[in-house]
Formats: structure tokens, sequence, C-alpha cells
């Protein structure tokens, strides 16, 4: 349900911020939550090509052979370069994702840096994009990917559009770059699971 509940989410923002006919989707990392995150965008952008990323490309090379039509990013760089939607689910403590290799158009999905001390995009990326978050509450002040630039004054709070609990602001202009940071959280699947267990009880 955690796998779902998080692929979930980021497809919702990445439907409302990302181009509405994307052409390529990158998946940076090849852990628990990618194959997830292949069939959730594959089911919201159904014309888009996949390629996948990993630190270790024998772990991508085996999720891309499990997703017939993915393809195996060697470079990094490029293959952000190339993308639509960039969507990174990695254990990274260093940011992976650099912002000079952004473009406008693009969305960039960052699940992974759940901890403080963990980023997955620096802070030109930060910089550069219109920033999102699945919840201000849970995010802002927990998570070392928007925790750290706040702290040292590189973004400001007031530079966070919106959170789920205001989609209507979940907006996008055809040269905007997008960022999500889907923090996720176990409260969440709480509420899943309660959605679900009265669902089930009718």
């Amino acid at each position: 349900m955690t796998r779902w509940k998080t692929a979930a989410d980021s497809l919702l923002a990445a439907l409302r911020l990302a181009p509405p006919h994307p052409r390529r989707i990158l998946i940076v990392g090849a852990g628990n939550i990618a194959a997830t995150l292949r069939r959730a965008y594959a089911a919201g952008f159904p014309d888009a090509r996949f390629a996948i990323w990993n630190r270790t490309p024998e772990a991508a090379e085996r999720l891309a052979a499990a997703h017939p039509g993915t393809e195996v990013a060697r470079d990094l760089e490029a293959a952000v370069g190339a993308a639509d939607i960039v969507t990174c689910a990695t254990m990274s403590a260093a940011p992976l994702i650099r912002g000079a290799w952004l473009r406008p158009g693009q969305h960039l999905d960052l699940i992974g840096a759940f901890r403080a001390d963990m980023r997955e995009a620096d802070d030109e990326a930060l910089r550069r994009a219109r920033i999102f978050v699945d919840s201000r509450e849970t995010v802002l002040d927990h998570i070392g990917e928007l925790r750290d630039p706040l702290a040292r004054g590189l973004i400001a709070r007031g530079d966070i559009i919106a959170d789920f609990y205001d989609l209507p602001a979940f907006r996008h202009a055809p040269d905007d770059l997008t960022l999500l940071k889907n923090g996720g959280g176990a409260h969440l699947d709480l509420m899943t699971a309660r959605y679900i267990l009265g669902a089930w009880r009718g």
C-alpha cells in the first residue's frame, strides 16, 4: 500500500504540473518504489517512453527487462536533459540532480530523500523551480530537501507555492520548471488504509 500511495501522490502532482503530453519519463533509482512508479506513470501518460538510471546499472537492467519498452540510461546528465518528467526515488544523501541540467517545461518529482540529512536535487534546482510539496507540515521542517535550503536562506517559506491541501494552485505554464517534494509519511498510510477499509465496508 505504501508503494502505491507514494506513486499515486507523485502522479497526482505530475498530472497537474508536468507537460500534458510528455514524450520521455526518466526514473532515477531502481529500488522498491521504482517498479510502482513505472506502472503508475505509464497509466497516467500512456504514450510516454521510459528510461531508468541507477548507480548500479545491473539493477536498472533488471527493472527495464521486467517492463518491455523501457531503456536503461547510462549518462544521468544526458537522460535528465532528454526527459520531460524526472522522478527520483533513491537513498542518496548528496544531490544527484543538478539544476544546471534542467530546462523550462520539465517536471521534477523528488521522493527518496526523507531524512534531514538527505538531498536528491542541488541548490540550483531549488532556486530555479516552482516548488510544491505534498504537505507543508511534514516536509518543510523535517526533510533535508527543503529544510536545508530554507535554513540557509536559499529559499523562503513563501517560495513553496502549495501543498495537496490546495490542489487548485497546482498549475503550470508551458515554460515552468516545476518541482514536487513528495515527503510521504506513516500518517498518509493510515489515512489511505482508513479510506480502503471504509470503501470495503461500504
